[in-house]
């Protein structure tokens, strides 16, 4: 899809500005599902999120606002069912929270353009970085490397008309 098309004109790949939209603004673009993770901290069940086992080359972005977040060549598995993840994408694209919630002492992912929730990372992942990124299919979305080839090349020949 187009970008600025999908979610309201802040999703983007490529915008790196920061969002800053209140509960009511984004309950009026996101899906309610996405809504859910994004601003509630909800979580999907286990095992049943689209990306949960997928082995697809290409690039993981937020689906609240397009902001790139993993690639696949750092996903792993973990038998969590969740999609699970070694490193993001640059340290400019999560940001982290202390999570005290249900009595457990977790360290919480937000998507680091929109603060999205994402899930929690732990440290019991596997090299080089040592980390598990347990993130929800929900709010990612996911472009194939040979799409995402393809919508560069095309960006970049428009650029050069």
């Amino acid at each position: 899809m187009e970008e600025g098309k999908k979610r309201g004109d802040v999703y983007s790949h490529s915008d790196t500005s920061k969002v800053n939209l209140t509960d009511d603004e984004w309950k009026k673009i996101l899906p309610p599902e996405v809504y859910n993770i994004a601003r509630e901290k909800g979580t999907e069940w286990a095992f049943t999120g689209k990306y949960w086992n997928s082995k697809e080359p290409g690039t993981y972005y937020c689906a609240a606002c397009g902001h790139p977040l993993f690639v696949s060549d750092a996903k792993f598995e973990s038998s969590c069912g969740w999609p699970s993840f070694f490193e993001p994408v640059a340290k400019s694209s999560v940001i982290y929270a202390p999570d005290n919630s249900h009595g457990m002492y977790r360290t919480e992912v937000l998507c680091g353009r929109c603060k999205a929730h994402l899930g929690h990372v732990f440290d019991d992942g596997p090299p080089p970085t040592g980390l598990r990124y347990c993130i929800n299919s929900v709010i990612l979305d996911f472009e194939q490397a040979a799409a995402a080839d393809k919508h560069y090349s095309e960006k970049e020949e428009k650029e050069k008309e």
